[in-house]
Formats: C-alpha cells, structure tokens, sequence
C-alpha cells in the first residue's frame, strides 16, 4: 500500500517530465514507431492538407504585403502571388513535383528579396551619411 502511495505522488513529476519530449516534433517520428508497433494507425491527413497549405500560404503573403511600401516595393508580393499559385497548382490539381519546388523556390526568393536591404538614394548623394 505504502508503494502504491508513492507511485500515486511520484505519476505527475514523471508525465511533467515527459511533457517537452511530447510536443518535440524531432521525437514524433519515434511515437509514431512506437504506436504503429502496436497497430495504431495514424489519422489519414490528405483531407487537411489543402486548406493549411493555403493557411500557411495566405500567412506567409501576408508577411511579404506587409511594410511592402517600405521595403522593396510590392514586386516581391507579386513574385510570392506567382510562386503560391504554382505551389497549389504544382501539388493538388496537376500533382507535378518539380512545379511544386519551382513554387518553393520562387516564394523563397520572394520572401529573400523582400528583406533584402535596400540602398538609400538620399543617402548616396551625401558622402557623410555613408560609411
């Protein structure tokens, strides 16, 4: 009975314990061996990959609209429009693997050269200004 008590008090430090280890995505992979060992199948996620494809997608466009005044302009946006489309395309409706890295590639480069810093006119007029 006294072993029984001490498990009982000891459970939740050990499941406190276990919780990062639940939520690494690196240990998923693991779980996921562990589980089918026993015949458990995990759910089928074709259903769901289009609308967080377009989710993760309309999020990243966002990021690129966003400050796009201030920044390189809205032709980076333009660029990222293209790329989504092709990945949509390139993944769901003609399922061609090499359009889809075309339109990973391009979104890539969209979201580099959104970023990208961009030289200051008034700056290069004054020589004080630049180092």
């Amino acid at each position: 009975m006294n072993n029984l008590k001490h498990l009982l008090t000891s459970l939740p430090a050990v499941l406190m314990a276990l919780l990062p280890q639940l939520f690494c995505p690196a240990c998923w992979p693991a779980y996921t061996s562990i589980l089918s060992l026993f015949g458990i199948g995990f759910v089928n996620y074709s259903p769901f990959l289009l609308p967080i494809t377009i989710l993760f997608l309309g999020i990243s466009l966002m990021g690129i609209f966003y400050k796009a005044k201030t920044r390189q302009g809205y032709y980076p946006f333009f660029l990222a429009i293209v790329a989504s489309t092709i990945i949509l395309i390139g993944k769901f409706a003609v399922e061609i693997p090499s359009a889809l890295y075309i339109g990973i590639f391009l979104l890539l480069t969209a979201s580099i050269w959104n970023v990208w810093p961009q030289k200051n006119s008034a700056c290069a007029s004054e020589s004080n200004c630049c180092p």
